[in-house]
């Protein structure tokens, strides 16, 4: 079965709306390799509007332009991208379309496919936001960066209910970033501070 991938880009406070203010500084060869390696396990792009319209309006450029990043913006192209927006859009950059139906519905399918590897979503916040709360999403790949951003949309909403996580690899960059990956983690029973307590450091006489 086809996984379904998250990979933010994120703030110490949680926000994932980057602003290249403080996203750029941290940027290294390192995180360029987790990118890399987070592209590589899907061959079907899961994107917002938002999203798509800011890579489509770049990347095909950047392969024209065959500079360092060519061999990046040329395997974007090559690759399939669905669009999720309830308005009609004019799709540009090879090899996308609109997402047809229901997102949910349509993610389940892919994740059935044998045909397909992977799926991927970059960025795209409230895509992210729909299939956690669907238990859709296989893993969340983060790269936290060390700062506080203070402002901007949050990857995590007002819930009801809290979403658990379990950590299945993690890395710290010599910037200061944390490559964190999770996947969705059952619900841990009940404990009260009286079944705890006894962890604390005990007081030395």
């Amino acid at each position: 079965m086809a996984k379904v991938i998250s990979t933010l880009f994120i703030s110490a406070d949680g926000v994932a709306e980057i602003d290249p203010d403080w996203h750029f500084p941290y940027f290294d060869e390192n995180m360029g390799r987790a990118v890399t390696e987070d592209y590589d396990t899907s061959d079907v792009l899961l994107i917002g509007r938002v999203t798509y319209d800011s890579f489509a309006g770049a990347w095909p450029d950047r392969e024209t332009a065959g500079g360092p990043d060519a061999n990046m913006a040329k395997h974007l192209g090559d690759l399939r991208k669905i669009v999720v927006s309830r308005q009609p859009l004019e799709l540009t950059w090879r090899n996308s379309e609109l997402l047809d139906g229901d997102l949910l519905e349509t993610v389940a399918r892919l994740k059935s496919d044998p045909a397909v590897q992977g799926v991927l979503i970059p960025g795209s916040i409230s895509v992210v936001q729909q299939l956690l709360a669907a238990g859709l999403l296989d893993e969340l790949r983060l790269l936290v960066h060390p700062v506080a951003a203070r402002k901007g949309r949050r990857l995590f909403d007002e819930g009801d209910t809290p979403y658990h996580l379990t950590v299945v690899a993690s890395e710290a960059f010599p910037t200061g970033v944390l490559r964190v990956i999770y996947a969705p983690a059952e619900t841990p029973a009940k404990v009260a501070y009286d079944e705890v307590k006894d962890q604390l450091p005990a007081e030395e006489a």
